[in-house]
């Protein structure tokens, strides 16, 4: 791209991105608009992002990706501007001009979520579709009565089945706001803010790097929700550091790797995944946020036993003094995290707001710290520097997530329209006997499979869709199923064959992937244990209502991962080993602790 040609360009995405993070932040404050108008337009501003902002590929392809985006904004423009007149269709399409309407929308949300995340999703949708449309021949109870396509296409792309379902909803609504808060802080000297933070925390430890990596994560995770985010913003400075440390690359990569996977189950924000959770279970968000909180908190501790254990057999180091932030520049560079997210969760915890505009205010808040840095010196120039920096970051990454939620919906919608879930359903319930902890491992194993193929958010809405009701036909709590089967999804990340976060780690800290995957699952074994531990100690996700119990069983379930631990990660003979792994699993699993 030519000198004059790039500088359109940057102007052009600046305003697209200006565009996008305005049009969500108005919808906080504006009341109530259609869902055919602002979905469609949600659509809209996030296809420039994965179809015109290439910068690989043959000029073809960016050529077809331009026409195919250009194609689909129309598309999104006509839902919006003539969503009454299709409202009276009644999900319904009429005309040619409404069926190559229906099919260009399709094949964009197809083909934006292969650009996006690659083939799995965009197949897994596809097979969906031709199984609404043909799924009348298949014998037997998975064959359903036949549907004509007019009313398939209709409830895909006119009505609020499909594309345009609660699960773009969620995106438009919730997902973006948070998005574009994350953004703001990043911009800013946030993320500096608690990587020193978590550097004066871990740092003087053993393996104080490594330390370092499991707290930055836990904290960045709590405002980004992204593993691969999480990776490449703290992984680009805890990595090169536990190397020059002497720490070794594989080690190093499997750490960011745990570490980085947890930002998705840890509260405040959690990511897609809790705006999903509210979503589906129609729960108020702090209720989702409660029932998180000691199994995330778990997860961290969990990750932090295993690299103590492995410094402690490895005799790995702490950091240099040196390298250790004075407690002076931590607290001077405080209010550049503290400020956004105590208003944050002041207004969710304390007034009857919505969660969307107590992230509205939080971003205001991170906005205007834009204009200063860590010596509290004004700089308008850096405040414009920063400000375009955060909202084409903010627009990039809601374009990623809704690439994934848009093309989850088409799923959703063929499993509701045919009925395919309940006949799921019931096959699993004949595979488990009837007994609970068999249907847990045959979810588990599902969401395992599925979620090293697509997306966490993705993984989590289909698995949950076939195999939560069957959990809660078995006796679990709607929260409990929903948490267990989202837990398992964001495994995937860092469970082999294909385990995106280990495979981008790896890369950064150039070490081989697989030896990367084995390690990690020897220091994160013990998450693989929390689900089934909240399933067997109820209380856990209680921690507001049934406070004595919630902490007992955390601490219960603490001791049993701390064995498990210890039984893949010390020095200690074999015999040692197989005793502290049966100890562990027997206090998680045995006299669970209900309410």
């Amino acid at each position: 791209m030519s000198g004059e040609s790039g500088t359109i360009w940057r102007w052009v995405r600046l305003l697209l991105a200006a565009a996008s993070v305005s049009f969500h932040l108005y919808l906080i404050f504006s009341g109530l608009i259609p869902n055919l108008v602002s979905r469609p337009i949600h659509l809209a501003l996030a296809l420039p992002w994965v179809f015109f902002d290439q910068s690989g590929g043959s000029p073809a392809a960016r050529i077809a990706g331009a026409l195919l985006g250009a194609a689909g904004i129309i598309c999104c423009l006509y839902i919006a501007m003539y969503h009454n007149e299709l409202g009276d269709q009644y999900g319904f399409i009429e005309g040619v001009q409404q069926y190559l309407l229906a099919v260009i929308l399709i094949a964009v949300v197809l083909e934006m979520a292969r650009r996006a995340v690659k083939a799995a999703l965009p197949a897994v949708a596809l097979i969906a579709l031709s199984y609404a449309f043909f799924g009348q021949y298949l014998p037997g109870e998975f064959g359903h009565p036949g549907i004509p396509v007019g009313s398939i296409l209709g409830t895909m792309v006119i009505a609020e089945g499909g594309i345009w379902g609660s699960l773009t909803g969620v995106s438009v609504n919730v997902v973006a706001v948070f998005v574009i808060l994350g953004a703001m802080i990043g911009a800013g000297d946030g993320g500096t803010s608690f990587m020193s933070l978590a550097t004066r925390l871990a740092g003087r430890y053993r393996a104080g790097a490594a330390k370092v990596s499991v707290l930055s994560s836990a904290f960045f995770g709590s405002i980004s929700g992204s593993a691969s985010a999480n990776v490449a913003s703290t992984g680009a400075i805890t990595l090169p550091t536990m190397k020059r440390l002497g720490y070794r690359p594989v080690f190093a990569a499997a750490v960011e790797a745990v570490a980085s996977s947890g930002g998705q189950i840890m509260p405040p924000l959690m990511g897609a995944g809790a705006f999903v959770m509210m979503e589906l279970l129609r729960a108020p968000y702090l209720t989702i946020v409660e029932a998180a909180l000691l199994p995330a908190l778990l997860f961290f501790f969990t990750a932090w036993v295993g690299v103590d254990m492995y410094a402690r057999r490895h005799g790995l180091k702490k950091m240099a003094d040196e390298d250790i932030p004075t407690t002076a520049r931590v607290l001077r560079l405080s209010p550049f995290f503290l400020i956004p997210f105590s208003l944050l969760l002041l207004i969710l915890f304390f007034t009857s707001y919505t969660p969307q505009f107590a992230a509205g205010i939080a971003i205001f808040a991170a906005t205007a710290l834009l204009l200063t840095d860590e010596h509290y010196t004004f700089s308008m120039s850096r405040f414009a520097r920063r400000l375009g920096s955060g909202i084409i970051s903010a627009a990039q990454q809601i374009g990623m997530i809704a690439s994934i939620i848009i093309c989850a919906g088409i799923i959703i919608g063929v499993l509701h329209m045919t009925g395919l879930g309940v006949k799921v359903t019931s096959v699993i319930l004949g595979l488990s006997g009837g007994k609970l902890w068999v249907a847990l491992l045959l979810t588990a194993l599902a969401c395992l499979i599925l979620g090293m193929e697509v997306p966490t958010t993705a993984a989590y809405i289909i698995c949950v869709s076939v195999a939560g009701p069957v959990l809660q036909t078995m006796g679990l709590s709607p929260l409990q199923s929903h948490l267990f089967v989202f837990w398992y999804a964001l495994l995937s990340t860092i469970t082999p064959p294909v385990c995106g976060t280990v495979f981008i780690a790896a890369g950064m800290a150039q070490a081989p992937w697989l030896p990367v995957a084995t390690l990690s699952m020897r220091i994160g074994l013990g998450l693989y244990l929390v689900p089934l531990a909240f399933v067997a100690n109820p209380a856990l996700l209680q921690p507001a209502s049934h406070t004595l119990p919630a902490l007992a069983a955390g601490a219960k379930i603490s001791l049993g991962l701390w064995l498990v631990s210890k039984s893949l990660l010390s020095a200690v003979s074999i015999a040692p080993r197989i005793a502290s792994l049966a100890a562990g699993i027997a206090i998680i699993f045995l006299f669970g602790i209900n309410v």
